[in-house]
This record gives structure tokens, sequence and C-alpha cells, in this order.
């Protein structure tokens, strides 16, 4: 093993400690403030109902992949795209609001 390897293994092993701690640091703040548990609930639970809404919609024609995978793959895009119009139309209300502050 040579000093690249060594290398490449200590990334690997800070970049899992990082994940970790990027996962289990704001698990631990939020059992300690339930309410703000329950927001972050309903956040997930608000994109989780978005993208049903667009599976539903999605098309699964594609010949290249199967039907499931395509109407994922366009449920993904659908969901991607309100989330782009729902910031949007977010930046366009804050600055709105500020203008008539």
């Amino acid at each position: 093993m040579d000093i690249i390897d060594v290398g490449i293994i200590g990334s690997y092993i800070l970049i899992g400690l990082c994940a970790l701690a990027a996962v289990v640091m704001p698990l631990i703040q939020s059992f300690s403030d339930p309410k703000s548990l329950i927001k972050s609930a309903a956040g997930v639970g608000a994109i989780v109902v978005v993208f049903f809404i667009s599976y539903v919609i999605a098309d699964g024609s594609s010949d290249a992949v199967a039907e499931s995978t395509s109407k994922r793959v366009g449920a993904g895009i659908i969901t991607t795209y309100i989330a782009f119009f729902v910031a949007i139309g977010g930046i366009i209300y804050t600055e709105v609001s500020k203008l008539l502050d």
C-alpha cells in the first residue's frame, strides 16, 4: 500500500463520519425539541404527497426501460418541476412582501 491508497482510505473514513454526523446530529436536536420534529414530519409528508400525485400523473411509456422505472423517473422529474415552481413562487412572494412593507 502506498501513500495514495492510505489517503483514499482516510478520505472514505472521513466522508463516512461526516455523513453519520449529518444524520445523527439533527436527530438529536429534533428529539430535544419535539415541535421541530413535527414540523419536519409535516414537510416530509408534503413531499411524499407531491411525489404520489406526480407518480399518478407520470406517463410510464418508454421503450428503453420497464414501465415502473419509467413511471418513477417521470414522477421524480414532475416532483422536481413542482418544487422548482414552489421555490420561485416563494422567492416572488418574499420580494413582493418586502417591497410592500
